[in-house]
């Protein structure tokens, strides 16, 4: 372990970016993460049924809401995850515009369009649940609205991607959209409780116990790890994909194509 004089040393720093620059490249993100896409397919997989059949089976219907409350189990997840990946964008951004790190552009562009498809299915399930509870598909709430905004960003990230393809700054602009777009995510976060909104406010959150019984928030809980590890497997699946299109007439991906 080094000492406290080597971490001033600017060799010694150096040495470690060095390292960690050794980990991110390409080939070594290919390396070291294909073989999580079927551990995290197949437990996803184990979550999603169980979460699945829990929460549309045996889960009990809601005093007020009855059984059309149920929707949660897919609108939760995908709302919840279409945050988290356009804020994983947002630091990818950061990361391939300051240290040039090709494989986080990669990532990005990879996430993307599951991170647009979970935005767009959460705004149709929101818009199914919110019939039987508003009476209404749609009102301007600023939940929907500023969510609405999401899938355009969304969208722009994917378009500035395919019309840069084949562009030397190729990424640059999809980048600086995901950095100025995540400006929206604290809106949405807190839009049910900086403005009277129709929106019901977070199912979980870390310092309150759940609104909702056990036997409800249990199964939701079991979708929302299982949506997490399914994306983290299509994002790796996804990303894999475009490097090995990417250095397709590099040595090693000559390799991996003839040994499989």
């Amino acid at each position: 372990m080094p000492n406290a004089n080597n971490l001033h040393n600017p060799s010694f720093l150096q040495r470690l970016w060095q390292g960690f620059l050794t980990t991110v490249g390409t080939r070594e993100f290919f390396r070291i993460f294909a073989p999580w896409v079927k551990w995290l397919a197949g437990l996803a997989t184990i979550f999603l049924l169980i979460g699945s059949i829990w929460g549309l089976a045996f889960a009990p219907p809601d005093y007020l809401q009855g059984n059309s409350y149920r929707i949660i189990f897919i609108h939760v997840p995908t709302a919840s995850i279409a945050l988290s990946i356009y804020f994983a964008m947002a630091v990818l951004g950061v990361i391939f515009l300051v240290w040039r790190i090709k494989t986080a552009n990669l990532v990005a562009q990879a996430i993307a369009p599951i991170g647009f498809l979970l935005c767009v299915l959460s705004l149709l399930t929101g818009s199914i649940w919110a019939k039987p509870t508003w009476g209404t598909f749609w009102v301007w709430d600023a939940r929907l609205t500023s969510m609405l905004i999401l899938a355009f960003l969304y969208a722009g990230v994917m378009a500035l991607f395919m019309a840069f393809e084949s562009s030397p700054n190729r990424g640059k602009a999809a980048a600086i959209l995901s950095i100025v777009g995540a400006v929206n995510l604290p809106i949405i976060k807190y839009s049910v409780n900086w403005w009277n909104t129709l929106h019901q406010g977070a199912t979980f959150t870390i310092t309150d116990a759940p609104k909702m019984s056990a036997d409800m928030w249990l199964p939701l809980l079991l979708m929302v790890i299982g949506s997490y590890l399914l994306v983290a497997a299509l994002a790796i699946y996804r990303t894999n994909t475009l490097i090995l299109r990417r250095d397709q007439n590099k040595a090693w991906v000559k390799e991996y194509v003839r040994q499989h």
